[in-house]
């Protein structure tokens, strides 16, 4: 509660991923699999310390001078900040470190939808996984949640599913349908058909021998950077002590003299910018760095076993021709059975995603076999 009426008092007010979501299932994952240190929190904080956030050399300052961190949140991703935004609210002494910068690596490269996935929907009616709908309906809920926090940086895209066989239409206009009623008051608009004239109108290059008709649905589209710079920023304001390009280069560790445990008490960081290391010393450590997730838990047990696997999701920028600015495409009918998106973004458009194995790289690169597939599919 602290987190979203910080948002909605200072995101919206000040100009400020999908990150709510990614609370969300932080908070589930914390749950489930994860005992972090109970730490005291004062109360609340309802209204911002900083009337403009610290300075770099003023927020390092402080991560020097500050004896013992409550928390310390290792990446500045959407998690990461979000994760810092929700602890300083709630009273909690915050320090947020990032070795990039904030919104530098996966939470900037996303399709740049907020949605519930029709296809994770598909999945739970045709399997009966009642785990996949709940991951529907949660998202759907954090669809609108973000929509009513973020106006400046979110809104509602109508998004086209062409049709090219007369069966098809009817079966895709269920599901959306059931997409729309899954949703229940959040519904953005309702979905309608369109004719095989009107979606050529839209959309030219479509099949128009094989084009049936094409059903309209609608979905979220946001601004991932600036909605995770914007929460880092924030979380500065109320006093959480943010810092990029602040590298960790080890983890820190004390035995806990009434259990003789060893737990981690922060980390070693190094200034990539000046090649300064100093100690940051926390209660509790969050491991908020994405794909780098095992790096990071390795720093604490060399012999830990991998639990990330990375996959990468390839897109590429193509002309703004290729898309109307009010409306996306998704198609589902592509040679090896993927979807794929074709969508408006600052007047070019989006085209994407793959998904396929990849190693863990600082600046990975696509495949030139990634991006003849969304070349040919185009």
């Amino acid at each position: 509660m602290a987190f979203q009426k910080a948002v909605k008092g200072t995101l919206v007010g000040g100009g400020a991923l999908a990150t709510v979501l990614g609370l969300s299932q932080f908070a589930h994952y914390r749950r489930k699999q994860m005992n972090l240190a109970y730490v005291k929190a004062a109360d609340c904080i309802s209204e911002p310390v900083n009337r403009e956030p610290p300075s770099r050399e003023a927020q390092l300052l402080t991560l020097q001078n500050t004896s013992e961190f409550d928390i310390l949140v290792i990446g500045g991703g959407a998690t990461g900040s979000g994760c810092a935004l929700d602890a300083v609210t709630r009273g909690l002494k915050t320090a947020l470190v990032e070795r990039d910068d904030f919104s530098s690596g996966t939470s900037s490269r996303s399709t740049k939808l907020i949605h519930g996935g029709v296809r994770y929907l598909q999945k739970a009616i045709m399997k009966l996984d009642i785990e996949q709908y709940r991951m529907v309906k949660e998202a759907l809920h954090e669809r609108a949640n973000l929509l009513e926090i973020a106006p400046h940086l979110s809104a509602p895209l109508p998004i086209m599913l062409p049709v090219y066989k007369w069966w098809q239409l009817p079966y895709y206009w269920v599901g959306i349908k059931l997409y729309d009623l899954v949703a229940g008051s959040n519904c953005l608009k309702s979905s309608y058909v369109l004719s095989k004239s009107r979606a050529l109108e839209h959309f030219p290059m479509l099949q128009k021998d094989k084009l049936v008709g094409a059903i309209v649905y609608y979905d979220g589209q946001h601004n991932d950077a600036r909605m995770n710079l914007a929460i880092a920023l924030t979380a500065a304001r109320y006093g959480a002590a943010t810092a990029n390009y602040m590298e960790v280069v080890s983890l820190l560790k004390k035995t806990d003299p009434q259990t003789g445990k060893v737990h981690v008490s922060g980390a070693r960081c190094k200034d990539v910018l000046t090649g300064q290391e100093f100690d940051v010393r926390a209660k509790c450590v969050i491991n908020a760095t994405g794909p780098f997730t095992d790096s990071v838990r390795k720093m604490d047990d060399k012999d830990a076993a991998a639990i990330c696997q990375p996959s990468a999701g390839v897109h590429i920028v193509m002309p703004g021709y290729y898309s109307p600015e009010s409306m996306g495409l998704l198609d589902p009918a592509t040679s090896d059975g993927r979807v794929i998106f074709f969508l408006p973004w600052q007047k070019m458009t989006i085209a994407g995603t793959t998904d396929t194995p990849t190693d863990v790289t600082h600046h990975p690169i696509p495949s030139e076999e990634d991006i003849n597939f969304i070349l040919n599919e185009v």
